[in-house]
């Protein structure tokens, strides 16, 4: 399994975490397009990358964080390929992979505690997608 990260300076903290949560789990093919610090940037340029690569087939997941996660989800779902959910719960983590087979996490990391993004980041790898009814409505996108 290949995960590509990405983050703004307001999820940075929190993608350094799930980067090192992931290695712990044994998914050592993990990329990160940055952000590289807490210094302020623009959250749609590492969307943009993340995206790309989800896309492109380089990567099996992606996992964006800003604050809310809401910009990192507008701007994930520009890209016709992609299907970002915002989860912020298991219960969304695990309908978004069930229903909408979601190929990238969106979090908000001034919103959600770290612990709960790890389960979060956790149960949406974990989880798979259900198809059938389902197939039918995510080709209509």
């Amino acid at each position: 399994m290949i995960i590509t990260l990405g983050s703004d300076h307001g999820g940075y903290e929190a993608k350094q975490s799930i980067k090192n949560w992931l290695k712990e789990q044994g998914i050592t093919s993990v990329k990160d397009y940055g952000t590289k610090s807490t210094e302020s940037c623009d959250y749609p340029d590492f969307a943009g990358l993340v995206c790309e690569d989800v896309a492109s087939g380089l990567s099996d997941y992606g996992i964006l964080i800003c604050g809310t996660g809401i910009g990192m989800s507008m701007a994930a779902n520009r890209n016709p390929k992609i299907r970002a959910g915002l989860c912020n719960s298991v219960e969304t983590a695990e309908l978004t992979r069930q229903h909408n087979n979601a190929n990238v996490l969106c979090l908000g990391a001034r919103v959600t505690p770290i612990d709960d993004i790890l389960t979060i980041v956790k149960t949406f790898l974990e989880t798979k997608f259900e198809g059938g009814r389902h197939e039918k409505r995510i080709k209509k996108f």
